[in-house]
């Protein structure tokens, strides 16, 4: 269909559209060429447009992003609580252009004994913890993403350094306003246990479950003030033993319990203790917490102890929360391994704030999809004879909704028929590049 003579939106949107499908298609790197060449656009003289999509075209990634949530709560969590994660991920990006680009501990190649920097591009993505029914588990669908500039790129520029506390408070509390009547429920690491971070959500009835250092200086809630009593009300009572003399006291009174899906292992049994308190620091705010200490009776991971500001909730209910963060670090490899993320090459500012969020949310999209397709497509697995799976992968999701893609643009063929079908050249050059750049 000729695009000449329609408004600049709607050639935008048009263009959007096959950058969209092509992303989804296209093997191996997620360039816009990449993208062209597998939806037969090879030969396409203005090429030009497609990249102005990304780095000149008027279009919000917030508003974006609030439909997308708006579609994933439709299809997999219409009413109860809302279970979100947070967390950050390093891009790795080298290059004159990319401005930034910071210096930072790579988590994924770093362990206990050994640091390894990256130099890159941080990137703090939220992402909505649901049920998948033809995956039978729950996976992290990222939904909101947005950069957090190094420090010198701030610096040079005469902006105050915001740190990742403050990048995660403001993508949160953008969530509260567009879910003003669902419970929300965030599930974060210990970069976010932060007394400031967990006192601003609480102020907006938000659940936060991160982890609680084993020093923290706890005390009991400060007891009701004395008629006549002069001076500023008491914000805390005495002090409480540390975790970690709680961890090594004789006296303390343990629970085995299950934890079902324990970081995709099956189930797991733990020993916990659990109890209410008040976190306090000189000049911070102070958040009332349940903490829940774990431990393993077979001594196969460090004890560790969780922090949830809802004082009512259960033990069990907090521990299967926070294991189900163990889902974002699943997504951020799946990202990478399946749709290209890293493998991008745009260079200006506004591409590339626009391109990872919206790989990230390629995702998501990806996931809608499949939920569209028949069940007997939405289970298929890629098995084989030394390769057994009894549920679909993200992989597999993304197969068939690559195989409907296909299919609708002619390459359904039918074992009843003799006749021969010309497939359309541009499906045919699309397949052939995919095929010839499967690696």
């Amino acid at each position: 269909m000729p695009l000449r003579g329609r408004p600049p939106h709607q050639r935008s949107w048009r263009h959007a559209e096959v950058l969209l499908v092509g992303a989804i298609l296209a093997p191996g790197r997620r360039t816009v060429a990449s993208i062209l060449r597998i939806a037969g656009l090879s030969r396409e003289r203005r090429f030009v447009n497609y990249h102005r999509v990304l780095n000149r075209a008027a279009w919000s990634g917030r508003a974006a992003a609030k439909v997308l949530l708006g579609l994933l709560l439709d299809a997999f969590v219409p009413a109860g609580p809302v279970l979100l994660g947070l967390d950050d991920t390093i891009e790795r990006r080298r290059g004159a252009c990319i401005a930034a680009k910071g210096i930072y501990r790579d988590p994924v190649r770093s362990s206990h004994g050994h640091f390894v920097k990256a130099s890159g591009l941080r990137w703090l993505s939220l992402m909505l913890l649901a049920p998948i029914p033809w995956a039978g588990r729950v996976w992290a669908l990222p939904f909101l993403t947005a950069l957090a500039p190094s420090e010198r790129y701030r610096r040079e520029r005469g902006l105050r350094h915001k740190k990742l506390t403050d990048w995660g408070r403001q993508l949160v509390l953008q969530a509260r306003c567009w879910m003003p009547g669902r419970r929300l429920i965030l599930v974060t690491d210990s970069g976010f246990s932060a007394l400031e971070f967990l006192a601003a959500l609480l102020r907006q009835e938000i659940t936060c479950v991160t982890r609680l250092r084993l020093d923290a200086a706890l005390y009991r809630p400060a007891p009701p003030r004395q008629p006549g009593t002069i001076g500023r009300p008491r914000t805390k009572g005495e002090r409480l033993p540390t975790l970690a003399a709680v961890l090594t006291n004789e006296t303390t009174r343990w629970q085995r319990l299950t934890v079902p899906g324990w970081y995709g292992e099956g189930d797991r049994v733990v020993e916990i203790c659990s109890d209410t308190a008040v976190w306090y620091h000189a000049g911070l705010p102070v958040v009332p917490i349940r903490w829940v200490l774990l431990r393993d009776p077979g001594r196969r991971f460090d004890p560790q102890a969780l922090l949830c500001t809802d004082l009512a909730q259960e033990p069990l209910q907090i521990v299967r929360w926070f294991v189900q963060r163990w889902q974002l670090e699943v997504t951020f490899r799946e990202v990478r391994d399946h749709l290209g993320v890293e493998t991008q090459r745009q260079w200006s500012d506004k591409a590339i704030a626009r391109t990872t969020p919206c790989l990230l949310g390629l995702f998501s999209i990806v996931t809608l999809l499949a939920s569209c397709l028949n069940s007997r497509a939405q289970l298929r697995v890629s098995a084989s004879a030394w390769y057994h799976k009894q549920r679909p992968t993200f992989a597999d999701s993304l197969a068939a909704v690559r195989r409907e893609i296909w299919s609708e643009q002619g390459f359904a063929l039918s074992r009843h028929t003799l006749d021969a079908t010309k497939l359309p050249p541009a499906l045919r050059e699309g397949i052939a590049y995919a095929l010839c750049h499967a690696a």
